[in-house]
């Protein structure tokens, strides 16, 4: 049975399991201190050091430049990357957290440039943000997502949640978004595994990875629902979600109306 290594993260492939996957990574970032504030990581899209490097990696690529409007996850490792993307003067579309408010579209030009930093954490993004229907969101060139692990193939696991693949889903039905549109993230090394990570039906696969060292095209395909997989959610998760319940109640209208 093979072992694979990539910076520190040992696994059997055939016997990986997602979460034990994620209890390994999250406690080798405490272990080895390369986890940043807030502490401790278990449970969160955890914040490194070396977050910073990493987003002007992407920054500094093709992928970045040529798009105009980003959506980005709302956790502390990617604020870096919501603050490149006000200063590189693109539209910002960011999540609230659990997406519990929706989401905000952040102008950077309605924002003064010494603000961008402000403007780009939770806080700063309610603060300067505008809280928008998914029917006024333009369509996004680009999609940053937060990872727990992420393997050289392109699957990703964040927290166990599934408010990624949720909010890919929305903007999907909505269509501000195709399956074409690249998907990225941003790492720690040891976040990155060489071996394939088991997938669920609603998980979305990233296209690049960026640490603070590397940036990893992944080249194994790319698997993106087509959006919402209604089956697998529960009332309890679309009443927690407005904007998942009202586009719920929509779907009802519109299979009435036939």
């Amino acid at each position: 049975m093979a072992l694979h290594t990539l910076s520190g993260v040992r696994a059997v492939s055939e016997e990986v399991s997602r979460e034990k996957l994620r209890y390994t990574v999250w406690r080798l970032m405490e272990e080895r201190n390369i986890a940043a504030f807030p502490r401790p990581v278990y449970g969160r899209i955890p914040n490194f050091i070396g977050a910073e490097t990493a987003a002007a990696r992407l920054a500094s690529s093709d992928l970045f430049k040529k798009a105009g409007v980003v959506k980005v996850n709302p956790d502390a490792p990617q604020r870096k990357v919501r603050e490149l993307v006000l200063k590189a003067g693109k539209l910002l579309v960011v999540p609230t957290p659990r997406i519990s408010e929706g989401f905000l579209l952040i102008d950077p030009r309605r924002v003064p440039s010494w603000l961008h930093g402000e403007a780009s954490t939770i806080p700063g993004s309610f603060r300067y943000g505008t809280r928008v229907d998914p029917e006024e969101i333009p369509e996004v060139d680009l999609v940053v997502a937060g990872s727990v692990v992420v393997s050289v193939f392109g699957e990703r696991l964040g927290k166990g949640e599934g408010y990624s693949e949720i909010e890919y889903g929305i903007l999907f039905e909505y269509g501000k978004l195709s399956e074409e549109v690249p998907i990225i993230t941003t790492v720690h090394d040891v976040q990155v595994v060489e071996f394939r990570i088991p997938l669920e039906p609603w998980d979305v696969t990233v296209d690049f990875v960026f640490t603070p060292t590397r940036t990893i095209r992944c080249e194994s395909g790319r698997k993106r629902p087509r959006g919402i997989l209604w089956d697998y959610l529960d009332t309890e998760k679309i009443e927690a979600i407005p904007t998942l319940k009202a586009l719920a109640e929509k779907k009802r209208v519109d299979l009435a109306r036939r």
